[in-house]
């Protein structure tokens, strides 16, 4: 009789989890004993997941088999873990930091109640943990490598403490919790001026959330950590927020200073100011004659809606009820621009052209240790060294990982211009100049109700309803 390896094969398939008994040829005379099978497979390297019922029916009635591939040992597949997260305590969405606002885009600036106040000792934050993965088991015996979750950690700011397990945070003081531009969570207390900035209080930099109850006079500056509540007017004046700023009596900036806030700056109206938001500028009333850039959205859509003159750059979407005037008053509206998302990838550009550099030079010095150390020439300075560039080159090769993924983010968002959008809820006039992306559109005559987007290489328009 022929020997059992002429006669029947052993395959894997390409994850060899799965390892498949097929005929060669059909022999009707051929017999194995369970025994034998077991054997044939160990040979040809299957040693785990062997479906024993299989191997014993094969046995019995090999003739079962002739035109079939069977699968005669069965692995397992790895299971990757789950990411860890962060379970907040108290609510972290904008909403809490939005003041009342009725259907006719009149705000209550002064409804600051809705705040996320905590007590001393109170919880804001606990880790939900990483779940680790579960490695694979090739039919070889040989296990299949799995990626575990990664644990959540803990952005620390300011007058806030962990438990001693470090798996919860909790506020070190009564006050406002925020979350930063830079993700730290922190509590600030609230510092409420009850007047006016002026000559009597001077200029405020405070770290936590100022509340003005007055104006904020030409030439003064405000600073905070956290939001910034004027409960009256802002002439030319410098403010600058971290978290939101929130303006009851408008801005009349004079063409100087500048309105700055990290996430949301509100006003009833802006004229002759420059504004700048991290994420949305809200005005009920007007934008006159203004400088005014968005990282997401510029609404102005209230009872007056309008904005006139100067130049409006937004993220994503510029929304108003009249832009322009009959006069046909230059006023530029552009969108999809992140000027900042371009800065930090040219940023990102060069630091990693600076990293392949310092790889570079980490690998040739570790290719010259690992030739001295074939030689056997290694002394013990050289083995730390060669142990303190090994673990330098895994750092390096992370963050060069880091920045490429956070290259490829920005290259994405910067090429995403399907949500940029004007909308001219009511009126646009002649005079208006619309840019989206590299696209730049004149408006020469009143058009009612439209809407302009990017589509398939131009500016397009479509009745707003």
């Amino acid at each position: 009789m022929e020997p059992i390896g002429e006669i029947i094969s052993v395959t894997l398939n390409e994850d060899k989890t799965v390892a498949y008994l097929q005929f060669l040829k059909k022999e009707e005379n051929f017999a194995c004993t369970a025994d034998v099978l077991r054997n044939f497979l160990q040979a040809n390297g299957v040693k785990h997941g062997i479906q024993q019922d299989i191997v014993e029916r094969f046995a019995i009635n090999p003739s079962e088999y002739f035109f079939s591939r069977t699968p005669i040992a069965i692995g397992s597949e790895p299971m990757d873990g789950r990411n860890g997260s962060i379970r907040y305590a108290v609510r972290m969405d904008d909403n809490q930091h939005k003041p009342a606002e009725d259907d006719d885009g009149k705000v209550d600036y002064k409804d600051v109640t809705r705040l996320n106040n905590v007590r001393r000792g109170q919880i804001i934050a606990e880790l939900v943990p990483a779940v680790p993965g579960r490695p694979g088991m090739a039919v070889t015996g040989v296990a299949i490598p799995c990626k575990d979750g990664k644990p959540a950690i803990f952005k620390l700011g300011k007058n806030v403490v962990l438990n001693p397990e470090q798996t919860a945070m909790y506020a070190a003081i009564d006050g406002l919790v925020t979350m930063t531009d830079k993700g730290k969570m922190n509590v600030f207390p609230i510092y409420e001026i009850n007047g006016n900035v002026d000559y009597g209080t001077g200029n405020i930099d405070f770290v936590g959330t100022v509340v003005i109850r007055g104006n904020v006079l030409t030439g003064f500056k405000v600073t905070a950590a956290g939001d910034i509540r004027v409960i009256g007017g802002v002439e030319g004046a410098e403010l600058f927020a971290e978290g939101s700023i929130e303006i009851t009596g408008g801005i009349i900036g004079y063409n100087k200073g500048l309105v700055k806030a990290g996430h949301v700056v509100k006003s009833s109206f802006i004229q002759d100011g420059n504004v700048q938001a991290g994420e949305d500028v809200i005005v009920s009333q007007s934008i006159m004659h203004s400088n005014i850039r968005a990282g997401r959205d510029v609404i102005c859509n209230g009872t007056k809606g309008l904005i006139v003159g100067g130049s409006i750059q937004a993220g994503e979407r510029v929304s108003a009820r009249i832009i322009g005037n009959p006069m046909s008053t230059t006023t530029v509206i552009e969108v999809g621009v992140l000027p900042e998302l371009r800065n930090e990838l040219l940023d990102l550009r060069q630091q990693v052209k600076d990293q392949l550099a310092n790889m570079d030079k980490t690998e040739k010095a570790l290719t010259l240790l690992d030739q001295l150390a074939s030689l056997g020439r290694l002394t013990p300075d050289k083995v730390e060294m060669r142990s303190k560039l090994g673990s330098t080159k895994k750092s390096n090769v992370q963050e060069l990982n880091e920045m490429k993924e956070r290259m490829l983010v920005i290259e994405k968002t910067l090429e995403d211009t399907g949500r940029a959008r004007v909308e001219a809820l009511k009126m646009i006039y002649g005079g208006s100049k619309i840019v989206i992306g590299r696209y730049t559109k004149y408006v020469k005559e009143p058009i009612s109700h439209m809407s302009f987007y990017y589509s398939e290489g131009d500016i397009s328009m479509s009745s707003y309803i």
